[in-house]
């Protein structure tokens, strides 16, 4: 016991530690629009190398969706410099790890490093933009994975499609209404000249932004940047024009199955405003209210109280263009889906009438702090926020600004968000079904 206590005492003086310490960064652009932030920490021998395109799922021709989540598989392939596999050897060789991941607005690309192997990891990245090698064989090659990955999180996983089901009827016209691993028969019916005309579009540094944070000296780094992703082209400027969809102003009743489920789901769907909104930083703390621990309101009523359900959860799923926010609920025993539905609702009517409580707004006041110090404890944690809050944002220094939003965060912008958002005649109600019971 006394052992967990000091651990304890020490975990909260490295945490204020850290949030009273503003991440230092610099940060300009290249003559090719590439745009580059650097931030130095010489206190572990540890640089993470990171890439983040401003392309994801959302950026397809109708036909032809899921070529971003495609590309983060693809351009592993290797490049005219690296050879076909070879990637991943000679990260692991060097004694570093890499990944990639992509949304529905943007593409992630990094690796860690020993400091002393930094001028590889730019030169990866920069072969990766400039070289990449796009050919028949590896797209046959990571088609098969992309359709493996598909079986195995989506169609064959319990609730795999949940998310896709509800995003297709809480979107009727922009492309956040598909999955971001789109359709295999896009894939599939794709020719090897739209892959390379893809590439060329959207993987150009005026569309990306490098980021360097670590254990390295800013004006060598500056110069191995240059040297590394000078000289890449720039490509033609993006313009994107995506359909703005009608307001839901009925609710929206639908059905969905999945024969990999025992238990039904009942989904409750909303459209909320861009990322970039303060909204949604106020929908976050919305989301820890109603189900962040056992003590939270759905959880304590709907699972420990009332014993309707096995499980709740409210989610704030931010987009770069809209939002969804999601309330999840699997019922217990003979609970149906009008009974949580109803019940739910009443959680959040509450929201809508009557301001919080002083104790409940500051300890949601306290798990946004924590969370602002979680996601910057690490240099890759902080590679990714600059990249992020930059390219997505519009704003680098929402590393050390972003804080101050949720301090500014008042109950009254609680009630007035669950007012303008959360409303009954603005969401979509979603049973998500066993299979078996679309014959009953």
């Amino acid at each position: 016991m006394i052992n967990k206590l000091k651990l304890f005492a020490c975990t909260l003086l490295v945490g204020a530690t850290g949030f009273a310490q503003e991440v230092a960064f610099t940060e300009y652009d290249l003559d090719n629009g590439l745009h580059v932030i650097l931030h130095q920490d010489n206190t572990a021998p540890v640089v993470t190398t990171a890439v983040m395109y401003h392309v994801g799922g959302k950026d397809r021709e109708d036909g032809r969706t899921g070529f971003a989540h495609f590309f983060e598989h693809l351009l592993f392939e290797g490049t005219e410099n690296i050879g076909n596999g070879k990637w991943f050897e000679i990260v692991s060789s060097h004694g570093g790890s890499n990944n990639a991941n992509t949304t529905q607005d943007r593409t992630y690309y990094y690796e860690i490093f020993p400091s002393n192997n930094l001028e590889l990891g730019l030169w990866m990245e920069s072969e990766r933009m400039l070289h990449p090698v796009i050919k028949q064989k590896g797209v046959d090659t990571q088609n098969e994975v992309v359709k493996e990955e598909r079986r195995l999180r989506y169609d064959n996983s319990p609730y795999g499609n949940l998310l896709q089901s509800m995003s297709a009827n809480l979107f009727e016209k922009h492309p956040y209404k598909d999955p971001n691993v789109g359709y295999m028969e896009d894939l599939d019916a794709a020719q090897l000249d739209e892959f390379k005309a893809y590439f060329d579009k959207y993987y150009v540094p005026n569309n990306a932004v490098l980021v360097v944070a670590g254990d390295l000296d800013i004006k060598d780094t500056k110069e191995m940047v240059q040297n590394y992703f000078g000289d890449i082209p720039a490509g033609e400027a993006i313009t994107r024009s995506f359909p703005e969809e009608a307001p839901i102003t009925e609710q929206v009743n639908a059905k969905a199955y999945d024969s990999n489920i025992q238990i039904p789901a009942t989904v409750i769907g909303y459209r909320t405003p861009s990322f970039t909104a303060k909204d949604s930083y106020v929908l976050n703390m919305i989301s820890d209210y109603l189900s962040d621990g056992n003590s939270s309101k759905l959880y304590k009523k709907l699972v420990d109280d009332q014993k309707q359900a096995l499980q709740v959860g409210a989610f704030n799923l931010e987009q770069e263009d809209y939002g969804m926010y999601l309330i999840f609920a699997l019922p217990l025993g003979e609970t149906s889906s009008e009974i949580l539905t109803t019940e739910i609702e009443e959680e959040i009517a509450k929201l809508r009438n009557d301001l919080i409580s002083e104790k409940d707004f500051q300890k949601l006041q306290n798990k946004a702090e924590n969370s602002y110090v979680n996601s910057n404890s690490s240099v890759a944690g902080i590679a990714n926020s600059l990249a992020r809050n930059y390219l997505l944002y519009g704003d680098t220094n929402l590393i050390n600004d972003e804080i101050k939003i949720y301090r500014n965060i008042t109950r009254e912008d609680i009630k007035r968000v669950a007012n303008e958002y959360l409303k009954p005649n603005q969401r979509v109600v979603l049973e998500y079904l066993p299979e078996s019971s679309q014959a009953e």
